[in-house]
């Protein structure tokens, strides 16, 4: 997730450079022990795709609880979103961090001794719960620790450490299905290898400092002090705290928004096209592939081995199209970028559902060509939606109900991430694959014109700009 500038980018050019030292090593070694979190991410939304042919066998499972298992995490992220950020608001975002820590690992535990599908839909949803929380606290604690000019940066790493942590769970689940695929409970073992870098996350992060922008709204200043003079050179520390007073009291004051702010009709579209933002993002289908990428690879025609191996390549891809979006993002306008990449997607969504359609079953050429038109949906999609719909939804709202209006919108995101993946097994069980992916470019379509219509550009615009222009020109519109 990308966030855009903010109050300190009004301030930064009165601040001193920060002139490389030993607290450059500090800072780099406090994102890397972070971005674990994003790892967990990653890799906990991801190991259900190779496990779950095993686990189905060993369960017992049907279409529909299978759906209900696997949507059980996406379900627990909304709420763990939702309440992730106000106690570490509350707790401080180090605290925060170490008890999702926790959380991962008890929840991975549960999951790897759940006897029934019921229990390990249970422990799926408090394994949710930490992934939610995660994908909150995190980018807030690495952009409140890092100086302004290595925030974007440090941020998206978390994001790429997201999608590296699903490759690495394809990876590593193709490993152990071909070295111990004939044992019942082998879908355990590959579950069982979260819990090391959750152990990683805690032991790491009690060596960590808190965000001295937290320790400062605590009223504790020499606190933070002390952790701005280990990530920043001597200058820049005393600099920048006198300026973490000017900051709060601006945040104070702007972030009063609330609930009656949706009274103003231009705030209430901008809510609206955020929620929008979030559906769409969500029915490209692309959280389909990055859960039951190695079932749909069966269907088409690959061995229960091959599959997993093939697999694989949706975990690369993803880590390469994220990386050439993040290169591009600040490069090409936000909604040429979205054009083009929802054209693209749509376009192998069709190309997928007329292979699975037009070529016979036990076609040598059928699940191969498939794989490739997957693996360009998965490049496109991450490479342009994926890391955009993120940093769109930080930049198009006011200041004052930007935490409301995120909350709400993630947590749509969320929703519409656990509604698809209940719904695709069910669906593709009953209608097949193509249909499904004719569904998808169906919806890819809507999404298109939805974007064309509704979504504003940012790039290039100040916060303030935006609001300012937005607001005259719907104004000028009524």
């Amino acid at each position: 997730m990308t966030h855009p500038a903010s109050p300190q980018s009004r301030v930064a050019a009165h601040l001193p450079p920060n002139e490389p030292g030993p607290h450059s090593k500090r800072l780099g070694m406090i994102a890397v022990v972070a971005t674990f979190g994003g790892l967990l991410f990653g890799y906990d939304t991801g190991v259900v795709n190779g496990a779950l042919k095993p686990m189905k066998e060993d369960l017992g499972l049907t279409p529909f609880t299978e759906g209900f298992v696997v949507s059980a995490l996406v379900i627990g992220a909304a709420f763990g979103a939702l309440i992730g950020g106000r106690l570490s608001d509350r707790f401080g975002r180090r605290h925060n961090i170490l008890m999702l820590a926790g959380v991962f690992a008890f929840g991975t535990l549960g999951c790897v001794f759940s006897p029934t599908w019921e229990v390990l839909g249970a422990f799926r949803f408090i394994l949710g719960i930490a992934v939610g929380g995660a994908s909150v606290t995190v980018p807030v604690y690495l952009a409140e620790v890092a100086p302004f000019e290595k925030r974007g940066s440090l941020v998206t790493r978390n994001e790429v450490m997201i999608v590296s942590g699903q490759f690495a769970a394809f990876v590593i689940n193709a490993i152990i299905f071909n070295v111990w695929g004939e044992h019942s409970a082998v879908w355990r073992f590959m579950l069982l290898i979260a819990v090391l870098p959750a152990f990683a996350l805690f032991i790491g992060m009690l060596r960590m400092p808190e965000s001295p922008r937290w320790l400062s709204s605590q009223g504790r200043d020499d606190d933070a002090l002390a952790v701005l003079h280990q990530v920043r050179s001597p200058r820049r520390a005393e600099a920048e705290m006198a300026e973490v007073h000017q900051l709060a009291e601006e945040e104070e004051k702007a972030q009063t928004g609330g609930w009656t702010d949706l009274a103003v009709p231009w705030i209430r579209r901008l809510v609206f096209i955020g929620i929008g933002l979030g559906i769409v993002q969500q029915v490209t289908g692309i959280n389909s592939i990055m859960y039951y990428g190695t079932q749909l690879l069966e269907d088409s025609g690959f061995s229960a081995d091959g599959a997993i191996v093939a697999n694989t390549l949706n975990g690369l891809f993803s880590v390469l199209g994220i990386t050439v979006g993040i290169m591009l993002i600040n490069r090409v306008n936000r909604r040429t970028m979205l054009l083009v990449g929802y054209g693209l997607i749509t376009t192998f969504h069709i190309l997928i559902g007329l292979s699975a359609l037009l070529l016979p079953d036990g076609s040598v050429i059928k699940p191969y060509l498939i794989l490739v038109f997957v693996v360009c949906f998965v490049f496109s999609m991450q490479g342009t939606l994926g890391p955009l719909a993120w940093l769109m939804l930080a930049e198009i709202f006011p200041l004052k109900i930007r935490s409301l209006a995120m909350g709400v919108c993630v947590f749509v995101l969320w929703m519409t991430n656990a509604g698809v993946a209940f719904g695709f097994p069910p669906v593709v069980a009953s209608l097949g694959i193509a249909p499904t992916f004719f569904i998808f470019a169906s919806l890819g379509v809507l999404s298109w014109i939805f974007i064309v219509r509704y979504v504003p550009e940012t790039r290039g615009k100040t916060l303030e700009e935006f609001e300012e222009e937005y607001s005259a020109a719907y104004s000028a519109r009524r």
